[in-house]
Formats: structure tokens, sequence, C-alpha cells
């Protein structure tokens, strides 16, 4: 027992050394802070039980003599590997720092070498820069040289065809020069572009001047230009071979000397405009052909149209603007028939037509610019000018087919002090025929009153003469070439509108004393009308693309700009451009129906207050009449409400008087229903009698304009099946409303609701508290 004892302090080293070897790190530190002494006692305190028998101290004392053995061979085994694997480490950085030394005493040997070896050849790299400079310089020298003698070849070679009359070979040398010409374009040899240009043009010039000199004689020996319409045609007869194949060669050669041609045009052109402030972009240059077959005719034009003639006169343009209409429909049928054959066999995709049309309209162009700069400040001359220019680009268009891709003269009229000028002439024209149609004397007739099949709208002459008015504005810019400009006319139409409307408004209030004038029922037809057409407007082709260019613009379109929501609306195509017009028109429209029923309500108020005041009371019951007849206190009423149907019909629109009536209806409805029925107490010759004068004299005066004139007085209809009732079914019907307003808030009532009895009896607008007091009204609740 004594051994075991003494034993136990070893033992509990091993144990000690074993648990602190677990990695359990939160109970480390407390046991490191604990002494070998207070380990043992403490070890020994827990296992006091088993000190207690021999055999367990026994297994014990083998078990921790079998651990701490383990302990020590572990020790041993790592003590012995851990010195060979670090001096190995240790051996091979040391290796490393001796290698890289190594490198870095080559690496610095191998750049002194070759630092030594630059230096040696610098001397060596000068020349040689300086040889390949020279080589350079002078083969750039030579390229130029190169290329002057190929100038003067193709100089000499120019001048030899035309001494030996070889005009192809001398246009192909002319083509060759303004092929090099254009290969120098980038070139800073501008001694060596300047010669090579004087050169092409000097060539070029010889060589036009002798074709355009033999073209003009053919021509003239073809009678061209024709200034008056031809007898016959001037295509080469068979016996004219000769002509036709000197015609056909000329052009071909003028088509091949297009290119130097062009070339020379582009270069002044681009000299010129350095000059000045750039214009719009110009158009391709004309076929050199064309070009010379328009020279007799910018002659003639210019004497006529230009200097002190008496021809050229701003306030005619019309002559210079027909005169050149002419020509092209004089030349056309020469142009197709001769020019265009040729054209087509030398592989040109032109049309001499359009071609002609174009140098032609150049001339045109040039005079208007003139002549409209000159107006600006002549009111009647200038809209004449732009006039005469509308209808010339309208015949240009159509009868001459010249193509919509090419500018005419309209664009001309875009400039910003042009379109201003016309923008204020047209608002100022409108305006002045405006207070001419509304002064005139059948101002307010309308012309058509007499042939009703084309008389639905019943329009005044004034509405329809500022819609023509409209009309026409709208055929002036619909073909203008820019859609900007297209959306200020459209603004100016609209401003002309809504100043017309406000005239509509002036005159109303002077007539609004009586509504039923011939007058102011013209003013609701005007408004009606105006409304009409813009409304078709807006589902106009021509309006929706304007719709749709005011959307891609956004607030440059519209002056005062456009809202978020109405932009969506039109980029959706859910409104229109005139929205806000329809919706003023409407307002109007509106305020004018409803003055004019209420001016009838009164009347027919007044008419009906002995009807009011019929003692209903005391009439006898039906079985007591032979026959029923309209109640006479009801026949001023009913006069006026048939008198005023017919006025209503004969002076308002299709669509007004529909309105019309059945707003009257509705207002005729709702007074007969408080200030007839429910004013008064009934017995059952009284509800017989006001259901006849319903049913059988007032519903028929509206039967006329459809076929159920009793759904548009359903409150009076539905009283008079309320008070003729017989007593049993009224009886039932009372107690039924009642019994379902005393158990309405109970829950699990099976009995039906009293909007079922009434829907099988026909009434469906009355409420049943509405029932009530009607059934309240009636004074027989017994049978007599």
């Amino acid at each position: 027992m004594a051994a075991a004892v003494t034993g136990t302090p070893a033992r509990a080293e091993s144990e000690i050394t074993t648990c602190s070897s677990q990695p359990a790190h939160t109970a480390a530190p407390h046991r490191e802070a604990l002494s070998a002494e207070d380990f043992v006692a403490g070890f020994l305190e827990d296992r006091d039980t088993e000190l207690m028998c021999p055999k367990t101290v026994g297994e014990l004392m083998e078990h921790l003599t079998e651990q701490n053995n383990t302990l020590k061979e572990q020790v041993l085994t790592v003590s012995s590997l851990v010195p060979p694997k670090v001096s190995a480490a240790l051996s091979a950085v040391e290796d490393a720092r001796c290698s890289l030394e190594a490198l870095l005493q080559r690496e610095q040997l191998t750049f002194n070498i070759l630092h030594k070896h630059l230096q040696d050849a610098q001397p060596w790299m000068d020349k040689l820069e300086q040889t390949c400079n020279q080589v350079d310089f002078i083969e750039r020298h030579m390229k130029y040289l190169r290329c002057l003698q190929h100038i003067e070849e193709l100089s000499a070679t120019v001048q030899q065809c035309l001494m030996t009359s070889s005009a192809w070979e001398a246009i192909r040398a002319v083509d060759s020069m303004a092929a090099l010409d254009y290969g120098l374009n980038q070139s800073r040899c501008s001694h060596l572009q300047n010669f090579l240009q004087a050169t092409l043009s000097f060539w070029h010039k010889i060589m036009k001047d002798r074709l355009t000199s033999d073209f003009e004689k053919l021509l003239t020996q073809l009678h061209w230009p024709i200034i008056s319409p031809p007898t016959q045609s001037l295509t080469p007869t068979p016996s004219c071979q000769e002509t036709e194949g000197q015609l056909e060669l000329l052009v071909g050669q003028l088509l091949a000397l297009q290119t130097s041609d062009d070339l020379l045009s582009q270069r002044t052109l681009d000299s010129s405009e350095a000059l000045s402030s750039p214009q719009m972009s110009k158009p391709a240059p004309l076929c050199l052909p064309i070009q010379i077959m328009l020279l007799p005719l910018n002659k003639r034009f210019k004497y006529h149209f230009y200097g002190n003639r008496q021809t050229n006169s701003v306030s005619k343009p019309e002559w210079y603007l027909t005169q050149v209409l002419m020509w092209m429909g004089n030349n056309s049928t020469f142009m197709e028939e001769t020019i265009q054959p040729i054209l087509d066999r030398g592989g040109v995709t032109l049309s001499a037509k359009v071609e002609l049309c174009r140098g032609l309209l150049s001339l045109v162009q040039e005079k208007v610019t003139s002549d409209a700069s000159k107006l600006l400040y002549d009111d009647v001359l200038f809209c004449h000018l732009v006039e005469e220019v509308l209808q010339f680009e309208k015949e240009l268009r159509s009868n001459h087919s010249y193509p919509a891709e090419l500018p005419g003269v309209l664009h001309l009229l875009l400039e910003d002090a042009v379109l201003q000028k016309w923008l204020t002439m047209e608002k100022k024209m409108a305006v002045e025929k405006m207070d001419a149609m509304l002064s005139a004397e059948r101002a307010w007739s309308s012309q058509y009153k007499d042939i009703s099949d084309m008389d639905d709208l019943k329009a005044p002459d004034c509405a329809e003469t500022f819609m023509t008015l409209l009309q026409v504005i709208t055929e002036r810019y619909r073909t203008l070439p820019c859609p900007s400009a297209q959306l200020k006319f459209l603004e100016l139409q609209k401003e002309l509108v809504d100043d017309f409307r406000i005239r509509l408004t002036q005159v109303m209030k002077e007539e609004s004393r009586c509504p039923l004038g011939v007058r102011y029922c013209a003013i609701l037809n005007a408004v009606n009308y105006i409304s009409t057409i813009l409304g078709d407007w807006g589902n106009d082709v021509f309006f929706l693309q304007l719709q749709q260019t005011a959307v891609s613009l956004g607030e440059e379109a519209v002056p005062g700009g456009l809202g978020i929501m109405e932009m969506g609306r039109l980029a959706s195509l859910e409104g229109s451009l005139f929205d806000g017009l329809l919706a003023l028109l409407d307002r109007l429209k509106g305020d004018m129906l409803g003055r004019l029923l209420d001016f009838l309500m009164r009347e027919i108020k007044e008419k009906a207050k002995p009807y009011c005041q019929e003692r209903w009371l005391s009439l006898p019951s039906q079985q007591d009449q032979s026959t029923m007849s309209l109640s006479s206190t009801a026949c001023p009423m009913m006069l006026c409400v048939r008198d005023r149907l017919l006025n209503l019909h004969q002076v308002l629109g299709f669509s007004l008087f529909h309105l019309a009536w059945q707003g009257l209806a509705e207002r005729l409805d709702n007074f007969l229903y408080q200030d007839v029925i429910l004013c008064n107490n009934f017995s059952d010759g009284g509800a017989a009698q006001l259901q006849f004068d319903m049913t059988r004299n007032l519903f028929p005066l509206f039967g006329h304009y459809c076929k159920k004139p009793e759904n548009f007085f359903k409150h009076v209809k539905e009283a008079c099946i309320i008070l003729c009732l017989n007593v049993g079914s009224a009886i039932l019907l009372r107690s039924l409303i009642k019994e379902s307003d005393m158990t309405r808030d109970c829950a699990g009532t099976g009995d039906p609701p009293p909007e079922s009895a009434l829907n099988e009896l026909g009434v469906f607008c009355l409420a049943p508290c509405d029932v009530l007091i009607l059934l309240s009204l009636r004074t027989s609740w017994f049978p007599s």
C-alpha cells in the first residue's frame, strides 16, 4: 500500500503530461497555474474509492506506467527527426544564396560588355542613320521627279492626241491626270500639287471647250433647245445615222470627261465656301452633257428675268416659274427619246429628264431666294410669291414626276426670316377673313339647309368657311420637307381655332337671352361642326405622323411644352394633337346645350302649372268613363313640348338634336316626378288619368326619335306602375317592403328581397323607400 502511494507522484506526473498535450485551450491556463503537489492531491481525492482496493491500485499503476513509456518514446522520436530537416533547409538556403550571387556577377559582366559594345558601335550607327536619311531624301526626290515626269508625259500625250484628233486617248490621259491629282490630295508637296492642278485645269478646259463646241453645233442641228411645244419628234430618223452616231460619240466623250470636271468643280466650290459661311449641303453636280445642253436655257433665263427687262418683275414670279415648267415639258420628250438611250448604253444610271429638271430648278432656286429677301416687307407681293412657289412645287412633282427625294423649292421658304414672315401673314390673313366671315349677311345660315341629306350637321356658313380656311392652310404646309416647320403651322391652326371659339363665345353671350333663336342654334351647330372636323383630323394619317414627330422632338415641338402625361398619351396614340381644343369646344357645347334646355324647361314648367295643380283625388275612375282622353290642363304643356321638339329638330344638327331631346326627356322626367307625382295624392281615377296622359300622349311625342321613349322616363313610368297597382298587390307590396326594413338586420332570414318583387312588376329604377312614398300617395286602399 505504501509502495502504491509512493509511486503515485510519478504516475501523476505522467497524467499531467498526457492531459497537457490535449488541445483544451480553455482548461490549459488553469492547469498550468496548478502545482504538481496540488494536482496529485486532487488526483488522489478523485480516486479515493479506487485506492482502497489493492487490485484497482495495481491496474491504475500499470496503466499510468504504460502511458509514461509511450510519451517518452514519442519525445525521443521527435528529438531525433527535427535536427536533420532543419540542417537540410539551411543547406538549401545557402546554396540558393550562392547561385544568386553568381547570377548577379554574370549579369553585371554581361551589362559591362554590352555597354562597351554599344559605345563602340555608336559612331557606326550615326553614320548609318545619316546614310539612310540621304537615301530617303534621294528616294523622295526620285519619286517627285518621276511624278513630275509622269505629269509631263501625260501632258505631252494630251497635246499629241489633240494634234492627231485622238479625242478618246486625250480624255483617258486627262482622266489619269485627275486620278493622280486625287491621289496627291493628302501630299504636302504644295508646288507639285499646284503644277498638277494647273496642268489638269489647262488641258481639261481645252478638251471641254473643244467637245462643247462640237456638241453645241450638233445640238443646233437638232434644233435644241425646244422653246415652243414640239410639233414632231426630234429623234434622229434612220436617214440621219451619222448625226445619231456623232451625238452618241460626243455624249460618251463628255461623260468620260466627267471625273476631272467634278474634281475641278468641287475644288472651286470648296474655295468659295471657305470664303463664306457654309450653306446647306450641295447636290451632286449635273451630268456634263446636260450642263452644256442647259447653257442656252440659262442664257435665256438670265436675259429675261434679270436686269432691267420688263419680264423681270418681283410682282410676277409666275412668269419665270411658268416659263421653266414649259421648258421642262417641251424638252422632256427629246431627253427621254434621244439622250436617255445614249446614257443607258454608256452605263450611266441617271435620268436625262430628271437631270434637265435639276438644272432648270437651280435657276428657279436662285431667283426665288433673291426675290424672297426683297419682299419680306411687302405683304401682298410676299403672299403672292409663296402661293406661286407652292403651285410650282405641286406641278413639278405631279406633272413632271420629279422625285420626292430630291429638293425642290419649298426648302427655300424654310429660312428663318422667310418662314416667320409666312407664319405671320397666314395669321394676319386668317384673322381678317374671320372678321369678314362673322360679319357677313349669311354668316349664320347653312347653304345646305334645303338639302336634308347633306345637312346632318347644319353648319352655318361662317363655320364651314373657317374650316375651309384651315384646310387650305393644311394643304399649303402639308408638302413642306421639314416636320418641325409643319408643327409650327399646326400650332398656328390651333391658335386660330381657339380665337374662333372665343369669338363664338362672345356672340353666344349676346344671344343667350333667346336660346331658341336662329343665331344661338347656329352657334351651337358651328361649335359641334368644328369639334367633329377636328376629331376626324385627329385620326388622319398626316396629323398622326405630325403627332409622332411632336413626341420625338419633345419640348422643341410645341412652344408651350407638353406634360409627361400628355406626351405619354400622344406616344401611345390614346390622344391627339387636338385634345385640348376638343375639350374646350365640348365644354362650350355642353354649356350652350344646358342653357337651351334650361330655357325650354322654364317654358314647359310655366305651361305645366295647371297640370301640377290638377285635382287628382276627385277624378272619376276608369270604369266611370266611357273613353279616356288627355287632361285639359296637360294640353298646353304637351303642345309646348311638341312644338319645341319640332323646332329643335329643324334648327339643330342630327347629333346635337339627339343630345337635346334626350336631355329634355331626362329633365322632364325629373320635373313630372318631383312636381306632379310626389306633390299630389291620387285616387284610382287620378292614377289612371296620369298613366294615360304619360303613356298615350307624352311618350309618343318622343317616339318619333326612338323606338322606346318610355326608357327615358323611368321615374314617371315606374311611378305610374306603382300608383295603378290593384289594391291587393299594393297591400302585399307595402307589407313586404316594411317587413324587409324590420328584418334587414336579422341574420338567416330566407325571405326574398323587395327588389325582386319590384323587378317582377317592372320597377328597376325606384328604390323600396321611394315605392313606399308612392304607395302612401294612394288614397284608395279598399275596393269600391
